[in-house]
């Protein structure tokens, strides 16, 4: 770590690793004390609402959107369905592996206390997307930069967030998927990263620009499918070696608390890199799931960030596991000196065969190129918050889908992903700071619900009169 800002930014230094001290910089003194105490002052307002109502949300994955003659609305379970499809895919395949090389199987224990305290941020900002939702056409729209700017009344931060989460969704995020699709390409195939970027950044540009929306229709059926398919094969593989899990999970938690790592001084990162890494696969608290989940129709904002809570919980503690199980009975870890989805590929090739690298690919190509869509997305609605100049929005679809997508095929993993993760922080930054200052409406109407629920109305109903403070800032929930 650097030990000034003069050395951060010094010539001596590469590009890569000032970016990668800036990085530290920013998660040692901001964001890991951000997200373990938000999520902590969370859970504690809360009374442990991811724990306490675990069978709450289950049971509204049920929930269907009640519309009336004419209008549009996605439900409950549809709004989950997004917002998980955006959540599983490069941080699942890859993320873990590179978090499992740099901090060791302990790595993957603060991945899943990351989760368990993340989730109740994750209902926090859920919750607050539905309360301050705005009609749009014959659907919602909504997100952090709408309960900024209403709840808050601050324009600019809502400003500030919207240039944040274009640039850290849109661009970073897509140079590492685009990089990920090439590496795995690469290693199951032997195909040059340059001409896989060459054909993703044309694919991408396609669909941004309006063409090809049978891809995006295809896609929409074959991702769930492979996301099945990969938890599956991973399921497999932990029941065929049942007999050495306990060792595994011994390993685990040794690593996340072990003497050998404090005394060597490695305990810090497998620390950072476990968050870092659950952060970017689970985005609780990062305020991208949120965009989603204000687009749902329901009758009580709770519901909704129940049910993205529960997606933090499918994101990391299934999925995630599985991938880190994969890798960690393969034992390849500690001897390829392979990092990210190729190390995901050799340890699933050790277990299944030549069909496991080929399989990864094809699943990581899915996920991914589908993750660049949707990610774009997030970027090209907050660019409609901010102006509605064509030129700024055909500008962004060039950078989104063409210009990052290739610096993404040819650049190094770690300098993707440091980027990632100095664009991460900032954005993380922006948006716990709003949903600690908003996050009271959201424990009243977590208490509504639940009064509700003691009285035995089974379908609980918000109204905006609930909050007169803030009621002339609400445009629905009439």
């Amino acid at each position: 770590m650097a030990n000034s800002w003069t050395d951060i930014f010094s010539a001596e230094g590469s590009l890569n690793q000032n970016i990668l001290a800036v990085s530290d910089v920013i998660w040692t003194y901001l964001l890991v004390a951000l997200l373990i105490g938000c999520g902590l002052f969370f859970t504690w307002k809360t009374k442990f609402v991811q724990f306490r109502m675990i069978r709450e949300m289950i049971r509204l994955l049920t929930d269907s959107a009640v519309t009336k003659q004419g209008e549009k609305h996605i439900s409950s379970f549809q709004a989950f369905a997004v917002s998980v499809a955006t959540r599983v895919g490069t941080g699942n395949l890859a993320g873990v592996a590179t978090a499992i090389t740099i901090g060791g199987p302990g790595s993957v224990f603060w991945m899943w206390i990351i989760a368990l305290i993340g989730s109740a941020s994750a209902f926090v900002e859920s919750t607050l997307a539905q309360l301050f939702k705005q009609k749009h056409k014959d659907s919602f729209i909504g997100g952090p930069a709408y309960y900024i700017v209403k709840g808050l009344r601050l324009k600019w931060m809502a400003a500030l967030f919207a240039v944040l989460i274009t640039i850290t969704f849109g661009l970073s995020y897509n140079s590492i998927q685009s990089n990920t699709i090439c590496s795995a390409m690469e290693q199951a195939f032997g195909i040059s990263p340059l001409w896989i970027g060459i054909l993703t950044a044309t694919l991408a540009l396609t669909v941004v620009f309006g063409g090809i929306h049978r891809i995006a229709k295809v896609s929409s059926v074959l991702v769930p499918l492979m996301a099945v398919g990969y938890f599956l094969l991973a399921i497999t593989v932990v029941i065929m070696n049942i007999g050495i899990l306990p060792e595994i999970l011994k390993q685990i938690v040794e690593g996340a608390f072990g003497i050998e790592q404090f005394a060597g001084g490695t305990l810090g990162a497998t620390m950072m890199t476990g968050i870092k890494r659950g952060l970017f696969s689970n985005e609780a608290g990062e305020g991208s799931a949120p965009n989603v989940a204000a687009t749902a129709h329901t009758s009580h904002p709770v519901k909704q960030g129940l049910i993205q809570a529960l997606g933090v919980f499918t994101d990391t503690l299934l999925v995630c596991s599985c991938t880190a199980f994969i890798i960690l009975l393969s034992g390849g870890y500690q001897a390829t000196g392979l990092n990210g989805i190729a190390l995901t590929q050799y340890a699933l090739q050790s277990e299944v065969g030549a069909a496991g690298p080929v399989f990864v690919a094809i699943a990581v190509c899915l996920f991914a190129f589908s993750s660049i869509i949707g990610n774009y997305y997030y970027g090209e609605a907050n660019i409609r918050y901010l102006t509605h100049k064509k030129s700024v929005l055909n500008s962004y679809r060039v950078c989104s889908a063409g210009v990052v997508v290739m610096f993404g095929a040819i650049a190094s993993l770690d300098i993707v992903w440091n980027i990632g993760d100095v664009c991460m922080a900032c954005l993380a930054a922006c948006n716990l700071i709003a949903i600690i200052c908003l996050g009271k409406y959201a424990f009243r109407m977590l208490d509504d619900y639940r009064a509700q629920k003691k009285k035995g109305i089974k379908d609980p109903v918000f109204t905006k009169d609930k909050l007169p403070e803030i009621a002339d800032r609400i445009e629905c929930w009439e």
